[in-house]
């Protein structure tokens, strides 16, 4: 393309963009974040870097769901490399780089990347960078993991576009893998945990969607296995009701309905006693390594298959 196409290509991007959000009702910050990270992961497809990453995260939702419960303004990777932050930073400069017909560049000098900690537990590494369309300067965060277990096995995933534009054929975590590392870090952080997300995450996985007993609990057993984290015997803090009515907690989840315009019915005691339905009886499994061949529906409980 020649420049003058190249930049009428990203005014018109830019327009449409503009469009959807005004049509959602979402601001066009937000909406070109989306855009920039689905463009991004379009890049990391046809890159020769693809099979190094899996798709995780919050993203993940948007293919479950036609309207995700929670907006997210990052990407989540597993990374199959050395978690080598220079080495990763040369990693993405090269996807970055990946020319695309598609009105967004990505700044590959912008590219910053370091170490994730809470507290003192190491979660990875953090790459942050910036991306232009028709002169509006979009902040991209991608959080890449390492070393985790993903069972049952990766699925192929074509991730949804905002527009007509190639989209991106990726390897992802399936819902059971996104439970186990979820419920892995809620028994670590114990009553510090702060992460209203994934309470929210689990209970709207429960609420929608049917599991395999048998298969939750192998990802219980890999996750907190290679995580080296101990299955809890007793009901992990996260879920106990002296958890549930801590003043803090409780402000935090009314802080966290209120960004993400959840309906202000939602009681995080309610949340609580369906994650206990849902994650206690896997768990057990797992920890004492019996079976569990039961099925659930969307809500639940846990039935006898049959």
């Amino acid at each position: 393309m020649t420049r003058r196409e190249v930049k009428n290509l990203a005014a018109s991007v830019r327009q449409r963009l503009a469009n959807l959000a005004q049509s959602r009702g979402e601001p066009f910050q937000y909406v070109a974040e989306q855009y920039a990270l689905e463009r991004f992961l379009y890049r990391l497809s046809i890159s020769p870097h693809s099979d190094r990453f899996l798709l995780k995260g919050a993203l993940l939702f948007k293919l479950w769901y036609d309207e995700p419960h929670r907006r997210t303004r990052d990407a989540d990777l597993l990374g199959f490399s050395a978690p080598n932050v220079a080495a990763l930073e040369n990693c993405f400069k090269e996807i970055c780089a990946v020319q695309c017909e598609d009105g967004i560049t990505y700044d590959a000098d912008s590219i910053r990347a370091a170490e994730i900690r809470e507290g003192m537990i190491y979660q990875g590494v953090r790459v942050r960078f910036s991306a232009e369309l028709a002169r509006a300067v979009i902040p991209v965060q991608v959080d890449v993991g390492f070393g985790d277990a993903v069972t049952p096995e990766p699925e192929e995933i074509v991730f949804p576009g905002l527009l007509d534009f190639p989209a991106a054929q990726l390897r992802a975590y399936s819902k059971y893998t996104v439970i186990a590392e979820k419920t892995e870090a809620m028994v670590l952080l114990a009553d510090q945990n702060s992460r209203m997300k994934d309470f929210c995450d689990l209970w709207v996985l429960a609420r929608t969607q049917a599991f395999e007993g048998s298969i939750l609990a192998g990802a219980f057993a890999a996750t907190f296995g290679r995580r080296e984290t101990g299955l809890p015997a007793h009901t992990p803090i996260a879920l106990t009701d002296e958890f549930v009515h801590s003043p803090l907690v409780q402000t935090r989840w009314k802080a966290f309905v209120a960004k993400n315009f959840l309906q202000d019915s939602v009681e995080f005691d309610t949340v609580i006693d369906a994650l206990r339905g849902f994650l206690l009886r896997p768990r057990a499994a797992a920890r004492d390594v019996k079976p569990f061949e039961e099925v659930w529906k969307p809500g639940g409980p846990w039935r006898k298959k049959g």
